[in-house]
């Protein structure tokens, strides 16, 4: 059966799978990581890492019926917003692009670049995260800025984690066996980076991330939504450097800056413990989820399904419950055995009752990925 290679490159890790479109079954999967440091010296030795392991595993590349390269881009600006199968012209535009996603553009550019030379006779294709959101309706992209300089910036909401609230809001339509086109629904992705969207008859209507994965959600390693007088703040008084502070939001904020932790489990044990931080991350965490669900409740009027996925969303009993405790007289009220429950796959955790249904369904970013490209091609 034709299958597709997913890559997804950090600036220090790779992630790759191999994906059967049509069936959906993921043949393998697995990360690269400490790209940089000692035996890895490149991204390009990674790949070829990433390789010798699947022939190790049984998986030749020429047995495994590869028709294309999918690469995750982060960002594609204004004009790129269809899977688009990736030439010289594309990563020169890519490139200019990178200021708008300096984290994340750079090294999947590099893996393009990389991957297109160890792999040459297939076709390669670019599947941006802004995508799906690139037709919000202008009240939700448009922030209230001059109007000139936004033009002439390129400066809007774009959007990310495009892919998985796609995703996600069709399995939520497949789950309930109802048609996308008849629901309105909330979907949350929260993992290490976090993002919550509103979406009505499968077409978004808002999105937490902006111009930048930056905005939004309080996160693993980013603020979120932050006073930009913070910023100015920062640079004229503290004496900060541009650089500084883009690297402290990004890098040194979210859970990390003030808990100490990314990992969720770990935040758990220091609260138990009586870390008064890690108490405070969590409830901040908590405070701006709750926020960005109430405003999504009221743009929508109507709210059929929120559903929850990524890492602390599909695994962190404890963040669902307290993200949607008291909110019963709004129509949504969870079955904590639910909730409770160790399962991993697509489940309802909402109470019988409840007339907003609440579900955990597994993101699989590769799989729509894989799809898109073979759609591409």
């Amino acid at each position: 059966m034709p299958t597709v290679l997913v890559l997804n490159c950090g600036s220090s890790s790779l992630k790759y799978a191999v994906v059967e479109p049509e069936s959906g079954r993921q043949v393998t999967d697995g990360i690269v990581e400490r790209i940089g440091e000692g035996e890895i010296p490149d991204h390009e030795a990674a790949l070829r890492t990433a390789f010798d392991v699947l022939g190790e595993q049984g998986h030749r590349l020429d047995e495994l019926g590869l028709v294309a390269v999918g690469h995750r881009v982060v960002h594609g600006g204004p004009d790129f917003y269809q899977p688009t199968v990736v030439d010289d012209a594309l990563i020169a535009t890519l490139e200019s692009l990178s200021p708008l996603a300096p984290l994340h553009n750079p090294p999947a550019i590099l893996g393009i670049e990389v991957a297109r030379r160890v792999l040459p006779d297939l076709p390669h294709v670019a599947v941006f995260d802004t995508a799906f959101f690139h037709d919000l309706p202008a009240a939700a992209a448009t922030y209230a800025i001059d109007r000139d300089v936004a033009e002439q910036w390129r400066i809007r909401r774009y959007g990310f984690h495009g892919t998985s609230h796609q995703y996600i809001s069709e399995q939520a339509a497949d789950f309930l066996k109802a048609p996308l086109e008849s629901l309105s629904q909330i979907v949350l992705h929260l993992g290490n980076g976090a993002s919550a969207s509103a979406i009505v008859g499968g077409r978004p209507q808002d999105t937490s991330m902006g111009l930048t994965p930056m905005e939004g959600l309080v996160m693993g390693t980013r603020s979120g939504d932050v006073d930009p007088g913070v910023l100015v703040y920062l640079w004229r008084e503290a004496g900060m450097s541009v650089e500084d502070i883009e690297s402290m939001l990004n890098r040194r904020s979210g859970v990390l800056g003030l808990g100490g932790a990314i990992d969720f489990r770990v935040l758990h044990r220091d609260i138990e413990a009586g870390d008064a931080d890690a108490k405070l991350a969590y409830d901040v965490y908590i405070h701006r989820l709750r926020k960005y669900i109430g405003s999504y409740l009221a743009l929508l009027g109507r709210t059929d399904v929120i559903t929850f996925t990524a890492g602390v969303g599909e695994n962190d009993a404890m963040v669902r419950r307290d993200a949607l405790s008291g909110l019963a007289p709004l129509g949504i009220e969870l079955d904590e055995h639910l909730n409770d429950s160790p399962a991993r796959g697509p489940r309802r955790i909402s109470a019988e009752h409840s007339p907003t249904t609440v579900l955990v369904i597994p993101t699989d970013e590769e799989l729509a990925i894989a799809r898109a490209c073979v759609a591409a091609i």
